[in-house]
């Protein structure tokens, strides 16, 4: 049996901040919570600051890391920026993604993010010849979280098409199974690891034939699996579904089964409102992703109406412009403060929860985002002494987690039980900038 001992100078437990909590651990999991204790007793690892639960971040395509910094020249839409991220995967190979994907997670680990969804498409070989493992692809992201120090929800993704009745065209050969059967047969070989779940995911309406739609979500159900699938982010692929189908994305995943309250459409970005009702209505939850939103110029999706109509929410940071869940949270305020020209659409408690105990959910760890007993013993401690979060008295809340700090103020990342980043640093790999800058090179 392993222990560890945290003491926190100040934590968030869901509803206030609480200073002087220690936190007891065992095999991984939060033994016992105490408040009331001034100083670390003999024994105890202090994380001095604020600590929260371990960040989930429930949408990420790692190998888009490669992309920062270059995508964002001149101008463009999404499928300009499209065609430069086909170009990357181009280059992937199990050995590459495993090296960009270790250092990624790492990246994540050093912004106090504790579990990641990976939405996973790049499965075979170029030209789509499966690998001698037909999962070497999914493998080497499960080895890279690992080594990393995280979980992962592995969400492994059917991509069939180029478009409504469209082949795959030259770049999607190596993300496609040929159909849903053969997609679910491949999948039924991965197995679940302590650091590791399979989810299942759609890749979008347009590139899963309507009537393969079903067998996806069978799949996830048999094995009561998270569901996510990218929902309605550009207009154009609701223009063609309605072209197709003679009804909106939402809909179609409403008629084959797809809604529930283990899915999660990411984005959802442009809906109707009879859309909005059949989400909330269904207990579907939604992932934003709000800095690649406005990266791509895709849009404002309708957060706070989808979670009044019964929709949970998570955050994402998809194509890792950056990777900040703190960001992730403010950025969801802030945008709809823009779109009505009022404040106060969530409370930073609100926000916070999207970022943990939501997020986890969505990426079926409900044991996950919490500081209690029982819950895993990821922690996520945020510096009361930087530049950015200097000043505000802690005992007020999570505010100063959600609207001042970013992922720079993480000084210290705990994973069931054990420190993964300590004082700023990873302990697990000990240069993640030039394991990254290395990564990346590799792909050019």
């Amino acid at each position: 049996m392993t222990r560890a001992t945290y003491w926190l100078e100040h934590a968030w437990l869901g509803d206030r901040v609480e200073p002087g909590v220690l936190v007891e651990t065992r095999d991984g999991r939060i033994g016992a919570v105490r408040t009331g204790t001034p100083v670390p007793p003999p024994g105890a690892e202090a994380l001095r600051g604020l600590t929260l639960p371990g960040l989930a971040n429930a949408h990420s395509h790692a190998f888009h890391r490669a992309l920062r910094g270059t995508v964002q020249v001149g101008s463009g839409t999404f499928w300009t920026w499209r065609e430069v991220m086909y170009s990357v995967a181009d280059r992937l190979n199990p050995d590459t993604y495993h090296a960009l994907a270790r250092a990624v997670y790492a990246e994540m680990a050093l912004a106090g993010i504790t579990c990641v969804g990976e939405f996973h498409y790049v499965h075979h070989a170029r030209g789509g010849t499966p690998y001698a493992d037909p999962n070497a692809m999914g493998e080497a992201l499960i080895a890279a979280a690992a080594e990393a120090g995280i979980r992962i929800t592995l969400l492994d993704t059917c991509y069939l098409a180029a478009g409504f009745d469209q082949a795959p065209n030259t770049h999607q050969l190596r993300f496609s199974d040929g159909s849903a059967a053969a997609w679910a047969e491949r999948c039924a070989v991965l197995k679940e690891r302590d650091h590791a779940r399979i989810g299942a995911a759609i890749h979008s309406v347009r590139a899963v034939p309507a009537d393969q739609l079903a067998t996806v979500a069978r799949w996830a159900e048999e094995r009561r699996a998270p569901l996510h699938v990218h929902l309605s982010e550009q207009t154009a692929e609701n223009d063609a579904c309605l072209a197709a189908h003679g009804r909106t994305p939402t809909r179609l995943l409403a008629d084959h089964g797809v809604l529930g309250p283990r899915t999660t459409g990411v984005h959802s970005t442009h809906l109707t409102e009879e859309d909005i009702a059949l989400l909330g209505g269904s207990r579907t939850g939604t992932c934003m992703c709000p800095t690649t939103e406005r990266d791509l110029a895709d849009g404002i999706g309708p957060a706070v109406a989808l979670q009044r109509a019964g929709s949970p929410l998570s955050l994402g940071s998809d194509s890792h412009a950056v990777i900040d869940l703190l960001e992730e949270a403010r950025a969801m305020e802030l945008n709809e403060r823009l779109r009505t020209r009022t404040r106060g659409h969530w409370t930073a408690a609100g926000l916070l929860r999207a970022a943990t105990a939501d997020g986890h959910a969505a990426l079926g760890w409900d044991e996950g985002g919490r500081i209690e007993p029982g819950a895993l013993a990821d922690l996520t401690t945020i510096a009361l002494d930087s530049v950015r979060t200097a000043g505000p008295e802690p005992r007020l809340g999570a505010e100063t987690a959600v609207f001042a700090a970013g992922a720079a103020d993480v000084r210290h990342t705990v994973v069931g039980g054990r420190q993964v980043v300590r004082d700023g640093a990873h302990t697990l790999v000990p240069d993640v900038p030039r394991a990254l800058a290395a990564a990346v090179e590799a792909l050019r």
